[in-house]
């Protein structure tokens, strides 16, 4: 059975970007998409309501859900769609949509914003315990932005996608991030920019400039050894690597840029006290205005 692409749902520009994108993907990808909107007051259907205002989250609910489908139905034709009204609070519901899912695709404000169930604090939640991959899409993203710009800056579906860009740390294990950075340049039949940044240690003083030049070569020498058994793997993908000194998330983001999708990785945590998103991935969701990808990984 396959795996459906799932969109969440509030109502907010940010989640109609992201259905956008999610129906895209999923066109991609050959995969049906389903679309959720979840909430606790949501009334069971099958229950009859008296009062008007107990009534209004599932008029709500049904009205965003309705929009979508119809949009969607009309721009992307071959994709199968579904909807689902979901009783249950948002992140749990979230979370629980992510497992069944091939990938989860949310609104987001960079986590900064609060217009939306999606775009703040329940999209963070969900990225830090969804064990699989959490996409996260600004409200101002298009079709168009994943292209590179024809002549004249003119914006355009039919131009070439612009680059993947996937952030990768030598020191945590990265095949789960680095297969779907690899499939979604296949996808695209775009290129992939690998980005490693890495910082000199100052424990036994600051490094000279051989000092500097020996450890940008190791961490080069150790990238083209990671990639090279996925360039086998994915001989159509035209990889471009890129090994930055400096602080990872600042590096990261300005190399990124002018990227279509960033792809970093999250560690699963099984600590007691729940799951977080990480330092690097966290900051990036805040910097970096393309749609990122949050992959977890052991």
């Amino acid at each position: 059975m396959l795996r459906p692409v799932v969109a969440g749902l509030d109502g907010t520009p940010e989640s109609s970007a992201a259905a956008d994108w999610a129906a895209r993907e999923a066109l991609r990808r050959g995969l049906p998409l389903r679309l959720v909107h979840a909430g606790e007051g949501l009334p069971d259907e099958r229950t009859p309501v008296a009062l008007p205002e107990l009534r209004a989250p599932g008029t709500r609910a049904r009205h965003v859900l309705r929009g979508q489908l119809d949009l969607l139905g009309e721009r992307y034709p071959q994709v199968p769609l579904t909807t689902d009204q979901i009783r249950r609070p948002p992140g749990p519901a979230l979370i629980a949509e992510a497992a069944r899912a091939e990938l989860l695709v949310l609104g987001s404000q960079g986590f900064g914003g609060v217009s939306g169930f999606f775009a703040g604090s329940v999209a963070a939640a969900t990225v830090a315990h969804a064990e699989r991959p959490v996409v996260l899409v600004r409200a101002a993203d298009t079709a168009e932005d994943e292209h590179l710009p024809v002549p004249h800056g003119t914006p355009s579906t039919r131009a070439p996608f612009r680059d993947v860009a996937v952030a990768v740390d030598l020191g945590q294990p990265c095949d789960a991030v680095l297969e779907f950075a690899f499939r979604a340049a296949e996808y695209r039949r775009a290129p992939l920019r690998a980005l490693q940044a890495w910082q000199a240690s100052h424990r036994r003083g600051i490094p000279g400039p051989e000092q500097r030049a020996e450890l940008r070569a190791d961490a080069q020498r150790g990238l083209t050894a990671l990639l090279e058994p996925w360039q086998e793997k994915f001989p159509g993908v035209h990889v471009r690597d890129s090994v930055v000194e400096g602080r990872p998330a600042h590096e990261i983001a300005r190399a990124a840029a002018g990227a279509g999708l960033l792809i970093v990785g999250r560690r699963r945590r099984r600590a007691a006290v729940g799951s977080r998103t990480g330092p690097v991935a966290h900051a990036l969701i805040h910097r970096v205005t393309c749609p990122v990808t949050v992959v977890p990984h052991d």
